[in-house]
């Protein structure tokens, strides 16, 4: 199958993840349309032939897990729950073990046991040596209607007879195990049924009675076995050093295996895993429970099904041992479209290989717990997919989702009835009033029609920023006017690389959640293009530059050969001008992907992005290409300025884990066009040594991404404050940036500097061991404003 890896996954849309997984070829034509949202999978008809008395369909989400590598195969795993965080912890756990090699696991040759019990035995000892010596009989007799079973490999393969004590008023118990292979089958009622036939000729041998003749649910002759071995470095998290995590999760294994309570919600949360892929596949996930917690209970006491420790050279090591019989085929299968879909994606060839990748989801689910609650707390990644579930459940919109989202993380009261306050007062706003359109000159001759521009996919969407001071958020309406199309543009902040990258060298950039969002409306032949501005507060501010602003939207409408009408354009920004965040670069993007899509115009990211670079020419000058970039395409990158067509090399940044960034807001606007230009002066003055300070910041940025793929903020936070010290020699610092770095680094940042164009404008700091909140907190209190966000 293809590749398990999908980068930014969690950010896209359901329809774009859809489109994706569609365009790979892991979805056909036919079960991509029935996954279509509204579409329907189970329909009430079919459902009344699955069960008794139905009256709906229950619904719970379906989600994949990504990024496993098992015994070098990798698997798109299906998962129904409903729990938060359940999908992005087992995703995040396991791309962490395929970067150490990925999951080994193996499986018994899967049995499952059928039981018949005897009673009213007179000689229990030789009735026991009677059955055991006509066992080839009794198999035939059980394989005698099976013989499909049979001719596939399968069938009954043994009997065992267990003398269990004295019953109360029957005398000596008798028990017959039939052992049957079941092949890819579940099997419950092929041995029911085999239980049955044998039944009479187990009275006639054993001359007792036989009652109860059912499977049992206990399948250790089933056993799946996970392994990951998982080195001390790739274990380091932002606050805590790999071998302290490593024996964090050594001591709570340890915990497990001596508390009974413990291990109860040890197994509880392997089972998280579990049971949402065997609901996915349309397997018995209550068989597959029971048949866990009484294996773990097998000893003098109920134990851990996993085991965590170090080998010799230092490697976490994770074992989990558990009974897990599983079916790929039969009419639960066959007769549910979800499932048959999940086994699709899942793309298994035997019932063997299925509880493999089932075992190895497990015990991933396992390492992401014990890591959780090791280090940060098990809340830590919850509460945000919490506060998700919330606001569903408070019935907000699209419109309102992120908003009420982020503002009940910000108050950390997340509650029903807090969505449902914070949801009256968004809704309560006053909608602002339009200012009347202005004459305008007419644009270029209209290009040919093409088909409308999808809009913006959610996977360019960065992780989102969250405000840490009461700052009013932007007034949208609620939907957009009638024939408007609204898209946005992504603030970013600059890790490393600074100025250096307009001569040429390298830099790392990152997206943020403030945006700039445009709604674009056709106006009438003849208009003047009106661009509105919109205030945090409602009101109309002064447009972004008024004399800027039309350049960049004649530009554009110049560019796409717009045809002979005008256009209204109201802006809705979130993220603060002249500070250093790209706000000029996100408005560009936003206002050219509005416009291409109110004009049915089709652009690639790349198209948008070379007319955003024009659009940041005319506002700055000399843009090294970083910020259109960004705001393009949404994601970490680095970055190099080069004589190329598309005017630049880029390649993605992935790290093992979030990364917390605090940006603090120094109150002073910068023009990045004055900084660039104070240093290109310089550097005309006297290029050997400005050269020298460029190649010393770019050798910053080529250690620095490897940090950041390797994790490492550490070594990060130094490269950062080095890189600071260089842009001060640049002179593109300012007083209070300056002592925003200082207050940053004394609170426990790792590393703080500037970020964007200098002289005023904003810093980043990296939260180190104690977090982002004592960062913040103390930038508080020296009166800056301040917001939370991370690069994933």
């Amino acid at each position: 199958m293809s590749g398990s890896r999908i980068a930014k996954f969690y950010r896209m849309s359901v329809q774009k993840r859809l489109e994706l997984l569609h365009e790979r070829g892991t979805l056909n034509d036919a079960d991509y349309a029935m996954l279509q949202p509204g579409a329907g999978l189970l329909n009430a008809e079919t459902a009344d032939r699955l069960t008794e008395n139905v009256i709906g369909v229950f619904s719970m989400p379906l989600g994949l897990g990504l990024n496993f590598q098992i015994n070098g195969l990798d698997y798109l795993v299906p998962m129904v729950v409903e729990e938060p965080s359940v999908v992005a912890a087992v995703s995040s756990t396991a791309l962490l073990v395929r970067q150490a090699g990925g999951f080994a696991s193996s499986s018994d040759e899967p049995l499952l046991i059928g039981q018949v019990q005897i009673v009213d035995v007179a000689d229990p000892a030789r009735a026991r040596q009677a059955l055991l010596a006509q066992s080839e009989h009794i198999l035939q007799l059980a394989n005698s209607g099976h013989a499909n079973m049979v001719a596939r490999g399968g069938g009954a393969r043994g009997i065992e007879v267990h003398l269990r004590g004295a019953t109360a008023q029957n005398g000596e118990l008798l028990v017959v195990h039939l052992l049957v292979d079941t092949r890819d089958a579940m099997g419950a009622n092929l041995v029911n049924s085999m239980c049955e036939s044998i039944a009479p000729l187990i009275e006639q041998i054993s001359a007792g009675r036989v009652f109860l003749r059912i499977l049992s649910n206990l399948t250790d002759r089933a056993l799946v076995r996970a392994r990951a071995v998982i080195p001390e470095a790739l274990l380091a998290t932002v606050d805590y050093p790999g071998d302290r995590v490593r024996d964090g999760i050594i001591l709570a294994s340890e915990f497990a295996a001596m508390d009974p309570y413990r291990a109860t919600t040890h197994n509880k949360g392997i089972m998280n895993g579990i049971d949402a892929v065997a609901i996915a596949t349309g397997n018995d996930w209550r068989a597959i429970e029971a048949a866990a917690h009484a294996y773990a209970a097998r000893g003098p006491r109920y134990a851990p099904l996993s085991t965590w420790s170090t080998n010799d050279a230092g490697d976490l090591v994770g074992e989990l041992t558990m009974p897990l019989k599983v079916g790929t085929v039969g009419g639960q299968v066959e007769s549910n479209p979800a499932v048959r879909i999940a086994h699709t994606i899942l793309d298994v060839a035997s019932a063997r290989e299925l509880a493999e990748v089932m075992a190895a989801v497990g015990l991933a689910q396992n390492l992401a717990a014990l890591k959780a609650l090791s280090t940060t707390g098990i809340q830590h990644g919850h509460m945000r997919l919490h506060a998700r579930a919330v606001a569903v459940a408070a019935g907000t919109g699209p419109a309102r989702f992120d908003e009420v989202v982020e503002r009940l993380l910000v108050g950390g009261e997340i509650k029903v009835w807090k969505a449902r306050q914070i949801l009256a007062e968004l809704e309560a706003r006053p909608s602002p009033v339009r200012a009347p359109p202005t004459a305008v000159p007419r644009a270029a001759a209209p290009q040919a029609a093409v088909p409308p521009t999808a809009a913006m996919p959610a996977a360019a969407m960065p992780a989102a920023a969250m405000p840490a001071a009461a700052m009013p958020a932007a007034a949208m309406p609620t939907r957009a006017p009638l024939g408007a199309r609204s898209q946005v543009g992504y603030g970013k902040i600059i890790l490393l690389g600074e100025h250096s990258v307009v001569y040429g060298r390298r830099a790392i950039a990152a997206p943020i959640g403030l945006t700039v969002r445009a709604e674009v409306v056709r106006g009438e032949p003849g208009q003047a293009p009106v661009i509105t501005d919109w205030n945090v507060d409602g009101s109309t501010q002064e447009t972004i530059s008024p004399d800027v602003s039309h350049q960049v939207a004649a530009l554009i409408a110049a560019r796409l050969g717009l045809p002979e009408s005008g256009v209204r354009v109201d802006v809705f920004s979130k993220l603060p001008r002249a500070s250093g965040l790209g706000a000029s670069a996100a408005f560009a993007v936003a206002l050219i992907r509005a416009t291409a899509e109110c004009f049915s115009i089709e652009l690639s990211d790349e198209q948008v992005s070379s007319l955003a670079f024009e659009c940041e020419q005319i506002v700055h000058g000399t843009p090294s290409g970083i910020d259109n970039t960004v705001a393009t395409f949404g994601r970490p990158i680095l970055f190099k300025k080069t004589d190329a067509p598309s005017g630049h090399e880029i390649s993605d940044i992935v790290t093992p884990h979030p990364i917390p960034i605090v940006i603090g807001l120094s109150g002073v606007h910068a023009l990045t066009a004055h900084t660039v230009a104070a240093v290109r002066a310089a550097w005309l003055h006297n290029r050997a040594r400005y050269d020298a300070i460029f190649d010393q910041i770019d050798s910053l940025v080529g250690e620095g991404a490897d940090a950041l793929r390797r994790g490492d903020t550490a070594e990060l936070g130094e490269l950062m404050n080095i890189n600071q010290g260089l842009l001060n020699a640049l002179q593109v610092s300012s007083p209070e940036l300056e002592q925003m770095v200082a207050i940053a680094r004394r609170a426990g940042a790792l590393g703080a500097k500037l970020t964007g164009g200098g002289g005023g404008g904003a810093i980043i700091a990296l939260a180190g061991p104690a977090g982002a909140e004592p960062i913040r907190t103390a930038l508080h209190q020296a009166g800056y404003i301040t917001y939370l966000t991370e690069i994933r």
